[in-house]
């Protein structure tokens, strides 16, 4: 039987890259403890609060179709998030609801990137950004970025990679797996760049409100030159602890969200009417307990640093955001792939592998701040026993 070319482009870009991640899980099912450091799934409860909403929505009768767009009350309640972001006023038909940042992602690359155009991205990068590129047919152009400068991407390096098929900039910010976060000034220079070769900035900024430190978020959205050739994709999967709701949603231009709206509607029209009235009341609320989960984050990343600082074989460098730290393991001798696995089949710690998220990851394993500070110093200990042991 015959299939389609998308199928043969996405080969090796799936569930491979979590392969240590699912022999942990097997392992584990066996009856094997296991610390699993692998997964960046918020370990803290979400609000209550949001759960009830959801709940009293669902009761209230919000179970029919909803907008293809999205429900106007949570196109809203972005529209106020995002005014108070940029300082400027953004309007309700800037955004489109949609089941999470993948789904928001692919829909944008579908809209703006044809067969055989290329988009650039800083590596190490996001584990599906490869797939999800290609499912579109555009070519992934990976930057090298430099672990011992915090994993920044220059705007000379983006400006040697731009070529005549150029077609977009995936940007992720704070990102995943590096935790770094681009500054204002970064963004503009990369944004001059883009703007002088026609090209659009696809934004992930799932991890926008886990910053750390003195570090401040910034968006290309928030620069009023780059508004009308940024495409934002983000959810409150990470900022509310609630992956599992699948709430996510584009903000952009509205021609951007016009010519994007068929796209999206022959994947889903439309969504859970109760899950987007709960995004809009997590929208307009704060809640407390989510600032002590930014908290703890912190707080693990700077205990895993301090933890390995001791070690002559690894080493861990703050993050200045999101919910990961990639662990240096160079001075080893053993690639990020070959570290992990032995620190599975010998200290039942489960970590990816730098290389899951391209090259500019190999020497490193990314590992994920979602255990609680015991469990993280115990796999710390361990991580540095395999080191040293080897």
């Amino acid at each position: 039987m015959k299939f389609a070319k998308v199928t043969a482009r996405l080969d090796g870009l799936g569930s491979e890259k979590w392969a240590v991640h699912i022999e942990g899980r097997r392992r584990a099912a066996l009856g094997e403890r296991m610390i699993f450091l692998s997964i960046g799934e918020p370990d803290a409860p979400p609000p209550q609060a949001i759960l009830d909403e959801a709940d009293r929505q669902m009761r209230a009768g919000r179970l029919r179709y909803a907008e293809g767009r999205g429900e106007i009350n949570v196109r809203r309640s972005l529209a106020r998030l995002y005014t108070r972001q940029t300082g400027r006023a953004i309007h309700e038909n800037q955004f489109i609801y949609l089941p999470g940042t993948q789904t928001a992602l692919y829909a944008a690359m579908m809209t703006v990137v044809d067969e055989g155009e290329e988009v650039l991205m800083a590596d190490p990068y996001y584990a599906t950004y490869e797939g999800v590129i290609a499912a579109a047919g555009g070519i992934p152009v990976p930057i090298r970025v430099d672990p011992d400068h915090g994993f920044h991407l220059k705007a000379r390096d983006v400006e040697k990679a731009i070529t005549p098929k150029t077609r977009a900039l995936l940007m992720n910010t704070p990102s995943n797996p590096t935790g770094a976060v681009f500054t204002r000034a970064e963004i503009e220079k990369i944004g001059k760049l883009c703007e002088a070769h026609d090209l659009w900035i696809i934004s992930d900024e799932v991890y926008a409100t886990l910053t750390y430190g003195n570090t401040v978020f910034a968006s290309p959205f928030d620069v009023p030159e780059l508004e009308k050739r940024t495409i934002v994709v983000s959810s409150i999967s990470k900022s509310h602890a609630l992956p599992g709701f699948r709430c996510g949603w584009i903000a952009a231009s509205p021609e951007f969200c016009d010519r994007c709206i068929p796209v999206t509607e022959t994947m889903l029209f439309g969504s859970q009417p109760f899950l987007e009235d709960a995004m809009a009341f997590a929208l307009d609320t704060h809640f407390p307990e989510l600032d002590a989960m930014k908290r703890a984050y912190e707080e693990r990343a700077r205990a895993l640093v301090k933890a390995l600082a001791g070690s002559h074989r690894v080493s861990a460098r703050m993050p200045e955001g999101g919910m990961f730290v990639m662990v240096d393991v160079r001075k080893t001798g053993l690639s990020g792939e070959a570290f992990a696995w032995r620190l599975l089949e010998e200290e039942n710690v489960v970590t990816m592998p730098g290389e899951s998220f391209g090259a500019g990851g190999s020497g490193h394993l990314r590992v994920a701040l979602t255990v609680s500070a015991e469990e993280m110093a115990e796999a710390c200990k361990r991580i540095a026993r395999l080191a040293e042991r080897i």
